[in-house]
């Protein structure tokens, strides 16, 4: 047994999962290496045991049994089969060929890559390059870690849209000149993009990742509540820039200020909702130092792209921006900030959320 063999029991324990182990070793032998390897104390059920169990009986055992030994191939199979009879999701690793039934049977069929026989790599879902029980545990986290960041993803593209959808709409709905045009609408877009398909998916994994229960097999990837908290952080972004909107042209601004104005202050929030988005549980402060590096990129393409409309008069020009004084744009980046604040503060609210969207089978 490998030294890190422990460590990795204790982190599948503190996911969700329940290991158990099925061996053809005699009882006091697996029960000793099952408790060197961490698997929690239950009972031993052996292969005589098991076979004058009927289907209803060996399903209450399986409530307690954390060993089985003296196990026959095809005993591996019906273990397999009872627990995905008792709507567990079951995985099962093998490296034998008496293990293909079982391995083909289980949800999830891990087959050792080195020691592996054909017939087991064939029959798997997985197969391991390095026959390590840490490898799964590895794999698990990693699944999490990407399913978490389709998500923020996905929770930043709903919240985004919102406020420009709005901005698009509002001045129509009021008889006023239209905000923004296809040039800017590409231009918002060219920061949307990027973040979607570099900066989510370079996150790292929530510190809680591993100590979260399994979610249902069958759960939505985007649930209605987490819509809901994207339309509001969205709908948020709006009533601010919407109230901008209104007070400036009351104002009397002139309307190519007024569109570099809301423009900037666009661009701030999308930062913001960024920023918010990356993740679900942690505080502002460690968000922020969390290193990611496709995120300093596009930082600094958003803050040189600023800088030379500002600087440029011919991008001006191109983009119907009127001069924009320097205390409208720290108006700008002020809402930017507010928002953030303010969806930070929000962040329990969404953890609520999470908590009641989390309850999930465990295998």
């Amino acid at each position: 047994m490998r030294a890190s063999v422990p460590a990795a029991v204790a982190e599948c324990r503190d996911a969700g999962i329940r290991v158990v182990m099925i061996t053809g070793d005699y009882a006091a032998t697996a029960r000793s290496i099952a408790t060197q390897a961490g698997i929690a104390e239950g009972d031993v059920l052996t292969g005589d045991e098991l076979a004058r169990l009927d289907a209803p009986e060996l399903a209450a055992r399986l409530e307690t049994v954390t060993v089985f030994a003296r196990i026959m191939p095809e005993q591996k199979l019906r273990i397999v089969q009872a627990y995905k009879a008792k709507g567990e999701i079951v995985a099962m690793t093998g490296d034998g060929v008496n293990d293909a039934p079982s391995l083909k049977a289980a949800h999830i069929g891990v087959a050792m890559g080195r020691r592996g026989t054909d017939v087991a790599r064939e029959a798997s879902a997985i197969v391991l390059l390095d026959d390590d029980f840490g490898a799964i545990v590895r794999s698990v986290r990693l699944g999490r870690q990407i399913y978490d960041n389709i998500r923020k993803a996905m929770a930043f593209i709903f919240a985004v849209h919102v406020p420009i959808a709005g901005l698009a709409l509002l001045p129509l709905c009021l008889g006023l000149p239209i905000l923004f045009g296809p040039i800017h609408i590409a231009l918002l877009e060219m920061v949307i993009d990027p973040v979607c398909a570099l900066v989510f998916e370079a996150e790292r994994a929530e510190d809680d990742v591993m100590r979260r229960p399994p979610r249902a097999p069958d759960g939505p990837l985007f649930s209605l509540p987490m819509i809901g908290w994207s339309i509001f952080q969205g709908g948020l972004a709006f009533a601010m820039l919407a109230a901008v909107f209104l007070v400036e042209t009351w104002s009397a601004m002139p309307e190519a200020e007024l569109r570099a104005l809301i423009f900037f202050a666009l661009i701030a929030e999308i930062v913001a909702l960024v920023l918010v988005n990356r993740s679900f549980s942690a505080a502002l402060g460690a968000a922020l130092v969390r290193h990611n590096l496709a995120l300093r990129y596009i930082a600094a393409a958003i803050v040189g792209g600023t800088g030379l409309i500002l600087l440029l008069p011919s991008a001006q020009a191109l983009l119907k921006f009127g001069a924009i004084a320097w205390s409208d744009m720290a108006l700008a980046v002020a809402l930017g900030v507010a928002l953030l604040v303010m969806l930070e503060g929000c962040k329990p609210l969404l953890q609520g959320i999470m908590a009641r969207g989390a309850a999930g089978r465990r295998p």
